[in-house]
């Protein structure tokens, strides 16, 4: 997901605490923790690399350069979505599909 907005973890636990009206704590920013929790579910060799990779998230971020917000504009012909756009959206649909 790519959007406008540099957010961090507990960035994007605050706007599901807002849209949820309750309290959504960010989990850190362990990735042998979130292997663990995925292993669960998921193949094991699956949750490894997931943990591969959000140990790259931790250790490089995603952190927009200079200019990448108006060139991925450009490519997708359209304004970029906000994570918070997209979340209300996604609490909305799920509140219609159980009430």
């Amino acid at each position: 997901m790519a959007g406008p907005d540099t957010l961090t973890g507990s960035d994007v636990a605050a706007i599901w605490s807002d849209l949820l009206g309750r309290p959504i704590v960010y989990g850190g920013d362990d990735p042998s923790a979130f292997e663990q929790n995925l292993a669960s579910f998921m193949p094991k060799w699956a949750a490894y690399e997931m943990r591969l990779m959000a140990g790259r998230f931790v250790s490089d971020g995603m952190i927009p350069e200079a200019g990448d917000i108006e060139r991925l504009t450009r490519l997708l012909g359209r304004p970029l979505h906000s994570y918070r756009d997209f979340a209300a959206a996604l609490a909305a649909a799920e509140k219609t599909a159980t009430a």
